[in-house]
């Protein structure tokens, strides 16, 4: 559900599914089942490439060292898990995925939401600080998401911890202000090539659909006459980016 309070009210809800991994029963997976691949093409598919790339050659090397430059320690950290959109048909668009580190007592550590947009660009937010069964984060944005949405934002993540049931709360906000409301829910269900291939029929060509719908609702904002704020803007407000647009500087953090 995606729900703009400010300046005007747009609202939209749709189905979607979504991957649940242990990024080290990757390979396994892509073994055991005849729809899903890692790092080569299938009606599903896993690419490394896909996520940020730092030093290693793999997602969980290149998460855990995003989260130690973070000044987390991540020396506890024994399962790393990735709740992610997959490749459909070899397409991908992730606008949001996240992962959720535990120790090898499977308590949690902390959690990172890894933001893409349609530049490409990418930039993670690490989730440090617990409560109760959800990890928090008010941070600035500083990373150009949408074109009706100001860099001066702040991000309000919530992440309930997923279990049988799915909970999650991505909000913008601006000051004490909310400006925009959007929220996932879901049920678990066993990953089987059986269950994919429902997946394929129930939401066809999910990753194209995404894109489309992004582009449609932008569509709608601007007849509503809401402001646009070009890219190339605000270029110092765009920090910590992977992948960056030639059309920005690389910033720090």
């Amino acid at each position: 559900m995606h729900h703009r309070l400010t300046p005007k009210q747009h609202r939209f809800a749709y189905d979607v599914f979504y991957l649940w991994l242990d990024l080290d029963e990757l390979d396994t997976l892509s073994s055991q089942l005849r729809l899903f691949k890692r790092n080569r093409w299938a009606m599903f598919s896993f690419f490394d490439a896909d996520h940020i790339m730092k030093d290693g050659q793999e997602v969980k090397a290149n998460v855990l060292q995003v989260i130690r430059e973070s000044g987390v320690d991540t020396a506890n950290i024994a399962k790393v898990r990735l709740l992610t959109f997959p490749r459909i048909f070899g397409y991908i668009f992730n606008p949001v995925c996240f992962y959720y580190c535990f120790d090898a007592d499977e308590q949690p550590v902390c959690a990172v939401a890894e933001v893409t947009n349609t530049f490409h660009e990418q930039k993670p937010y690490v989730l440090a600080n617990q409560e109760d069964d959800r990890f928090r984060l008010i941070t600035p944005k500083h990373f150009y998401v949408s074109p009706f949405c100001g860099l001066e934002l702040n991000f309000d993540f919530k992440l309930r911890l997923p279990t049988e049931h799915l909970e999650i709360h991505v909000d913008d906000r601006q000051g004490e202000d909310r400006v925009i409301l959007t929220s996932l829910q879901g049920k678990r269900r066993p990953l089987t090539d059986s269950g994919l291939l429902a997946c394929a029929f129930k939401y066809p060509l999910l990753t194209l659909k995404v894109i489309f719908l992004i582009h449609w609702h932008a569509f709608r904002l601007w007849m509503k006459g809401l402001h646009v704020y070009r890219k190339r803007e605000d270029t110092d407000l765009q920090r910590g980016v992977y992948r960056p647009h030639r059309s920005i500087t690389p910033q720090e953090p």
